[in-house]
This record gives structure tokens, sequence and C-alpha cells, in this order.
């Protein structure tokens, strides 16, 4: 199974065209400090629905002090990646040594000089991002097949969202074992009388 296919449903009687945001933890860093916006649903009117997947294997990329981007490589638990100099310039390739846990994929800065960020993208879209680091340090990325889904206004897909943000979002959805999923949205409405935010999962496959 390389991706999982999955399909966001607004069943809530939610009226102010809130916007829906996703994202995952790096669990090898730690926890609820920040994240990045990976997915937001925009405009999704009740009873809507938002197909999307969520690929299995994710990308690694690095920028330099200078401002420029490495190309996007796939990255399987256990890799390793170093950023080093050649003829050419800057370059991101995969290591011969593998990273330190096999659950985890690493991006190191072997430069002799300049900063990095490392970043992991999934479908295209940035997932996380670890930045500043300097020559001999290393991001370390590891993701569970979890997804955190809520209700924020104003983000935008590649955000960096803060604790603040995050800890309003506490909707933790399981992927694990399952091939497609409607994700759906309930509760919300104008007034006192209205219900939080769920979300849930139905028609599942395996």
């Amino acid at each position: 199974m390389d991706k999982i296919k999955l399909n966001f449903v607004n069943k809530s009687a939610d009226t102010n065209n809130s916007s829906i945001v996703i994202f995952q933890q790096n669990v090898a860093e730690d926890f609820g400090e920040i994240a990045i916006a990976w997915k937001v649903i925009e405009n999704c009117g009740r009873l809507d629905n938002h197909p999307f997947t969520y690929p299995m294997q994710f990308q690694v990329s690095s920028s330099d002090s200078y401002g420029n981007f490495t190309p996007q490589l796939t990255a399987s638990n256990g890799n390793a990646f170093d950023m080093i100099k050649d003829t050419s310039g800057d370059i991101l390739k995969q290591s011969s040594t593998s990273a330190t846990s096999s659950n985890e994929v690493e991006v190191r800065n072997n430069l002799a000089s300049g900063a990095i960020n490392a970043n992991c993208y999934r479908d295209g879209k940035l997932l996380a991002s670890k930045t500043g680091l300097a020559p001999g340090q290393k991001a370390v990325f590891e993701f569970q097949p979890k997804i955190y889904i809520g209700v924020v206004s104003q983000i935008e897909e590649g955000d960096v969202m803060n604790s603040a943000i995050i800890s309003q979002i506490n909707s933790e959805i399981n992927l694990f074992g399952i091939t497609s999923a409607d994700i759906v949205m309930s509760g919300g409405g104008p007034g006192k009388s209205s219900e939080p935010f769920n979300f849930t999962l139905e028609n599942i496959n395996q």
C-alpha cells in the first residue's frame, strides 16, 4: 500500500465557513512545540466533500544559507541524508551510513560552513521543518500514521503553527491499517447551542 485515500466530509452545522487544518507531529522532536499546516481545506460547505491522499512515503529536501533548495528525495525509515559541498555547489545526497534509529530519517549538515534548513514533504506539501542547522548538526524526523485535524482561521498551507494554535486542535486520527476512509466533521453551529467540532472516521476500508 503506497497511499491512503481519504475524503473529508462536512456534516457540521458551521455557519462561519471555517477552514480545516490537517498536520502531523514529528515524534522525534519535543511534542507540541510547533507544527506545519500540511493541508488546509477552505470553502468546503455543508455536505460538501474534499478527497485527498496520504502517501505512506515522504520526501526530504534542504535549503542552504544562499537560499538554494535541493531536489526532494524520497526517504524511508532508517535513511540518512548528507548536505555536502561538491564541485557543483551544495547538494543533498543519501548517506552511506544509516540513521541512528531504524524508525527515523536524518538530514545532516556536513558543510564546512553555513546553516541549512531541513524540510519534509508529503504529497508535495511541506509537512515538517527544522531550521538553522549549523555544520555538524542534524535534523531527525519520525512520523506515525496519525494526523491531527481541527478548525482554524487565517492559516495557510505551509504556515508554522505555534503551540497556542496546536493546543486548540485535539482531534487525532489514527490511519494505521487503513486503505481508505471518510473523515466526517460534525458539531458547530451558531449561538450558545453550538457543539464542539468533532471528527470521526467512517466508511473505513482496511
